[in-house]
């Protein structure tokens, strides 16, 4: 029996790994399990792929030509909370445990069966998973903004009768600006509604958003900083 496609809500997985074979045995091992697979070979390119994607979980190689993956898990970590499991073929408790203290939620040595990397990957992802968002009675059922509508419970972003991509991530984003009805929300806040980890990580979304919804991202018309505070969606009344 053929596996359904994966769909646009699929988790996506960044596997980051210098060995051509494991690449492609993990890319389509996880693709037939139904996840969004990316692949890099190096923390060069995984840096260039997460500048551009928001992914919701991390499979990293430790020992890679040129930057480490304990390198890279670590300067990921100064500004984003994804989950990260390491993969090594080095087993000395050591070598693990530097692994984890980097902020690593898991750690699987080479040689591994696939089926425990998917167990794994899976478990991770529960662990991590947001909370169901909760929206206020008095937040509206959709909300306006230029030629744009987002259906709050749905999470559902259109453009007159184009459906627009969006990650889980902006789409909570969305949620809670949308329930704010116009009103600038503090950086903090939208960290508390558990979108991102940071405040940092909090300006990397908005402008992967604005890149989706607005004509001229760098003098956006909807998605607006407020200078000093925080962000406010701009919607029609």
């Amino acid at each position: 029996m053929a596996k359904p496609p994966v769909t646009d809500e699929a988790p996506h997985v960044l596997i980051v790994d210098d060995d051509d074979r494991i690449r492609t045995l993990l890319y389509r091992f996880l693709s037939e399990n139904g996840y969004r697979v990316t692949t890099a070979d190096n923390a060069r390119e995984a840096r260039a792929r997460l500048e551009g994607l928001v992914f919701d979980l991390l499979v990293l190689d430790v020992m890679m030509p040129g930057e480490s993956g304990i390198s890279l898990a670590k300067s990921i970590r100064e500004t984003s909370s994804v989950p990260i499991l390491m993969l090594t073929a080095r087993a000395e408790i050591d070598d693990r445990i530097a692994g984890l203290q980097t902020g690593a939620d898991d750690y699987l040595t080479k040689p591994f069966d696939p089926r425990e990397l998917l167990l794994r990957i899976s478990s991770i992802l529960r662990r991590t998973a947001l909370p169901p968002p909760v929206i206020a009675d008095s937040a509206p059922e959709s909300v306006k903004f230029g030629p744009f509508v987002f259906h709050l419970q749905r999470g559902e972003l259109r453009q007159e009768e184009e459906h627009i991509r969006i990650t889980e991530r902006e789409r909570e984003m969305l949620r809670v600006l949308a329930s704010g009805m116009g009103e600038t929300l503090p950086r903090e806040a939208l960290a508390e509604h558990g979108t991102a980890s940071n405040e940092r990580t909090i300006d990397v979304q908005i402008n992967r958003l604005r890149r989706k919804i607005e004509v001229d991202p760098g003098n956006p018309l909807y998605l607006q900083t407020v200078r000093g505070i925080g962000y406010k969606l701009v919607i029609d009344r």
